[in-house]
Parts: C-alpha cells; structure tokens; sequence
C-alpha cells in the first residue's frame, strides 16, 4: 500500500454535461467557468449560466466532490465589478473554491468571503516558491496551479519550500506561452487572451473555402490551410502552420498532448496534491474518456506504486485524444539539463 499522499483528480467542465460525466468517471473536483470574461474559457456555446452553476455544484456535492470555479481572467480596471459579482455568486452557489490570477480580485474575496477558499490560477504565473508564498501570505492562497514550464525537479522543489498546495498539469493541450504571459494573440487580434477569456475570440476567427481546401485566419492572418481529408481544430496561432525557408510547417508549436501517466509515480512522491486534466473546450466524450483512464492509473499507483506501469488501454484510450495523435512529458523532463 502507497505511503504517498492521494492527489485530487481535477478535471474540466465546459458544460453541465461534462460536468456530470467527469464527477460519474471519477473526478474528485472538476473546474467550471461562467459564460463572460471573467472565465479565460470564455468561448460561444460553452460554460455555465447561474442555474447550470447550481446545478453542477448540487451534483457534485450529492456526491462528495468538488467544483471549483475559475474567475481566470484579469479584471479590468475601469470596470472590476464584474469580477467582484462573480465571486459573490461563487460563494452564493457553494463552490468549494476559487481558481484567481487577479490580486485585486483575490483581496475582494478574502475580504468579503474569508471562509471561501482560493487557489492560484496558472494564469498568474507563478513559477517559484517565493511568488506562491507571497500570494499565500497575502491573500490566504491555499493551492496554486504551477505553469507548464517546469521540470520534475524544480517542482519538487517548489513543493518543498511552501506550506501552499500544489497542482500540476497531467494531460492535454500545451502551450509555447508561459500562461498569462501571450503576446501571439493579442498581436493577431488586438485583444488580450487574459482579458478577452480565450485565444482566438470567435470574432477573430474565418475558415474560407479555397477550392476543395480550407484556410483558416486569424484577425485576418493565414495561419493554415486544410486539405478536405485533414482534421480541422480550433485555429491558434502558434499552433499554425506557416511558410519557412519554402517549406510550410508547424513553424512554432507542432500540435502534441501533454501526456505524464509514464512518471506519476515520480509525481506523488514530489508530493503534487492534485493532478489537473486541461479541456473545458473539449468534448464531454472527451472530459468522460480521459477521466475514467486517469482516475484507474492514480488507483493503481496509489496501491502498488513500486509495481506500477502504464498500461496499454491507457495509452491507446488517451492517444485518440491528443493532439496530433502524439504525447509529450514537456517540460517535466529535459535529459539535455
């Protein structure tokens, strides 16, 4: 039996749905967002009204998990009360915490909702103890989000030399951008992703037929074109292709899942309190899917952890799922170091 400490399984929900889904496959909290700004998922047909909210949350609580909800995005100074209305409707619903970036936002809720506990978004970057612990000691943070660009290694270390919880990234989308930190959209679109609520925003967005194939644009920018038997995701920049030196490629981020079932084992020992699933603008087939295969690996390294391996259904199951049918560690593992 495993001496480690048993991660949460934090998954997303882009809708109730999802939600429901991912509580049933066997989350131990899910993370949802409103339908406005304050969410930095804030894509069309996606998220949660206040009577979804209610409902997510009753569900989840009916079954001993969590939600938490991700007020993401930095407020806008010459209007913050949004972000304000947002984490009262948070504790009004029972969310069993707050997901922030925003400073001004986490000292609003701290001051009109002591009890109500908050975790640092990765949007706020933080990639060092010092900055967790100063968010911690100013703000009561009690979990923060590390970025994906750190090593096994240095998020142990991190881990070692704070009192706050961490969570990391398990699977999904990656990104060439340290979070919070993109220039490539709001190049592209004029408006930022940490305030606009996503990458490319929908008004940003035009698929145009060139004869059998599809280009896609951004803010008016060719960033790729799909031949008719090619998949179509959802266009970002640096996920385009785009030509160099006369050959046209992926130029800046080839797409690819993170992917760390392989060193799980390596991740509990470091001591991770949760481990967090990315895609609340994926599919509830998605969310369902990816949740019940990480929900049997965490169950199994957390029983035989010395005996643990990936299994094979695990890595066919989430390799329909990834990004360009290819998985990573990232950051977790740079032999070259």
């Amino acid at each position: 039996m495993s001496t480690y400490k048993r991660p949460d399984l934090v998954c997303p929900a882009g809708s109730l749905r999802s939600l429901q889904l991912a509580i049933d496959a066997g989350a131990d909290a899910v993370y949802m967002g409103l339908k406005d700004a304050t969410n930095a998922r804030n894509f069309a047909g996606l998220n949660f009204d206040l009577k979804q909210s209610r409902q997510g949350v009753q569900y989840a609580r009916d079954r001993g998990r969590q939600v938490l909800m991700a007020l993401n995005t930095y407020a806008q100074s010459a209007a913050p009360q949004k972000w304000f209305e947002a984490v009262d409707v948070a504790a009004d619903i029972g969310v069993s915490a707050l997901i922030l970036c925003d400073p001004a936002v986490m000292a609003y809720a701290r001051r009109r909702h002591p009890d109500l506990r908050l975790h640092l978004s990765v949007q706020a970057s933080a990639t060092n103890y010092e900055a967790i612990e100063f968010y911690r000691e100013r703000y009561g943070i009690q979990r923060a989000v590390l970025p994906r660009v750190l090593t096994l290694s240095q998020v142990a270390h991190v881990i070692r030399h704070t009192q706050v919880e961490i969570e990391v990234f398990g699977f999904g989308s990656l990104c060439v951008m340290v979070e919070g930190r993109c220039a490539l959209s709001s190049y592209a679109t004029g408006q930022a992703p940490n305030t606009a609520g996503v990458c490319s925003p929908p008004s940003a967005v035009r698929w145009d037929n060139v004869g059998a194939d599809v280009d896609a644009r951004l803010g008016g920018i060719l960033i790729d074109r799909f031949t008719p038997d090619e998949p179509r995701g959802y266009p970002t920049l640096c996920k385009g292709r785009f030509e160099v030196d006369g050959e046209v490629d992926y130029a800046l981020e080839e797409p690819t899942s993170l992917n760390t079932l392989s060193i799980l084992p390596e991740l509990l020992k470091a001591g991770v309190s949760a481990i967090k699933i990315e895609g609340r603008q994926r599919s509830a087939a998605y969310v369902e899917q990816v949740t019940r295969t990480w929900r049997q690996a965490i169950d199994a390294c957390m029983a035989q952890p010395e005996r643990y391996v990936v299994q094979p259904a695990w890595t066919t199951s989430l390799g329909r799922l990834a990004e360009g049918q290819q998985h990573t560690l990232g950051a977790y593992s740079r032999p070259w170091q």
